[in-house]
């Protein structure tokens, strides 16, 4: 009997081994993913080429990084700051998401930027440009920006245009926080230069063309010779179609902020409107389109065209400012993280993430420029602190026949 239990019990264990074998659950790989929490309607390019930025730049480390498997969790906003207030809970809410990109738009980030600082929300700011978004009134700042800064942006476009030879600007801006901060560096630049603009006016988003023609009729007898317009896309095209539809006097230059690009601007607006124009706007200084590309950002453009089923040229790369910036702020990121190293622990990673950012120690190569130390501790006294970028970076671009950014490049 004694026997026959033995030989019943290890028949038992030869059965029940495979079985626990097989109900054995597979060890999953630690896992974090990054939001951009940015407009997916009505700026669509933009967004998605932020998307295809971050994820060239992971691609190249085949997505691992300290042994993690990151990936990209896409949250559309709508440009409503509201939709973004949920955006950045559901970011909270989630142990596995580690940082947020922006997008274009900066009301979003504006309304919520103490919400932002407060609950610790790592922010890497790749578009928006908004002086206030990186320059703290909290104890704690946590928005990183790699793109314009308005603060600088109004004057570096004042003095481009200054030294084209115009002396009467007409001020365009939407009326909203972004625009309100252009206006006010706009015309600070100006007044330093002892000129003071024929006018200034305000449009909402949305703008329709007839509304646009009563406005440029009203710029137009202000004397103006130049037009300083601060918008997106939906409402520089409205402004472009008025003033191609009102008589030649009516078509004054314009050089405008880069939020223009960031749309459908070029399919809604043809060659022949933008041919007839003189229409210029503030980019930074590096661009897929121009002349013979380095060995590094050639092995970039590689990598962009493997890794992103939407791009198979360097043509493709619809609104490079994007692509261009979230590439090299991933890559800043990944030089923190590996510096600051992750325990898998959101809290603990996020802080040590963010004072590697504010201190890193190894130069980064980006398609900008190199990066050394591009991040230092925030105070109010160093307002600077937590912009990577700085007016040696920018430039003026325009259109070409095939309604690609082209940087205007000075002797």
């Amino acid at each position: 009997m004694y026997k026959l239990i033995v030989f019943l019990l290890h028949k038992y264990q030869a059965l029940l081994v495979p079985l626990m074998l097989l109900s054995t659950p597979a060890v999953a790989e630690n896992t974090y993913s990054i939001y951009i929490d940015a407009d997916f309607s009505g700026t669509q390019s933009s967004s998605l080429s932020i998307k295809q930025g971050i994820n060239t730049a992971l691609a190249e480390v085949d997505f691992k990084i300290q042994g993690y498997i990151f990936d990209i969790v896409l949250k559309d906003h709508r440009a409503n700051p509201l939709d973004s207030r949920e955006n950045l809970q559901s970011f909270l809410n989630d142990d596995n998401a580690l940082v947020v990109f922006s997008g274009l738009h900066s009301p979003p980030i504006l309304s919520n930027k103490s919400f932002i600082n407060n609950n610790k929300v790592l922010l890497l700011d790749p578009w928006a440009a908004a002086g206030p978004i990186t320059r703290s009134t909290d104890i704690e700042n946590w928005i990183f920006r790699l793109s314009i800064d308005d603060t600088k942006a109004g004057a570096f476009i004042s003095r481009c245009a200054l030294a084209e030879g115009f002396k009467k600007p007409f001020i365009l801006l939407e009326d909203t926080s972004w625009g309100r901060s252009n206006h006010k560096e706009i015309v600070l630049a100006l007044r330093g230069e002892n000129i003071n603009p024929s006018g200034i006016d305000w449009f909402n988003w949305g703008v329709e063309t007839t509304h646009a023609k009563l406005m440029l009729s009203k710029i137009t007898e202000s004397g103006a010779d130049v037009i300083f317009f601060i918008g997106n896309a939906p409402e520089g095209i409205s402004f472009v179609n008025a003033m191609i539809e009102l008589p030649k006097h009516f078509h004054l230059p314009i050089r405008s902020h880069w939020g223009i690009t960031g749309g459908d601007f070029t399919e809604k607006t043809t060659l022949s409107t933008r041919e007839q124009l003189d229409l210029q706007f503030i980019q930074t200084k590096f661009s897929f389109l121009n002349e013979s590309l380095t060995p590094f950002a050639t092995s970039v453009l590689i990598q962009a065209i493997k890794s992103n089923k939407s791009i198979a040229s360097k043509h493709d790369i619809k609104a490079q400012t994007g692509f261009v910036h979230s590439y090299d702020l991933t890559k800043l990121l990944i030089a923190a993280i590996n510096q600051a190293g992750l325990t898998g622990n959101k809290a603990i990673d996020k802080k040590a993430i963010h004072k590697a950012l504010e201190n890193l120690k190894h130069p980064v190569m980006g398609l900008v420029k190199e990066y050394n130390q591009p991040f230092s501790p925030y105070s109010t006294s160093r307002l600077d602190a937590h912009e990577a970028l700085d007016t040696k970076d920018y430039a003026m671009g325009f259109y070409d026949s095939n309604g690609e950014v082209l940087i205007i490049k000075k002797e």
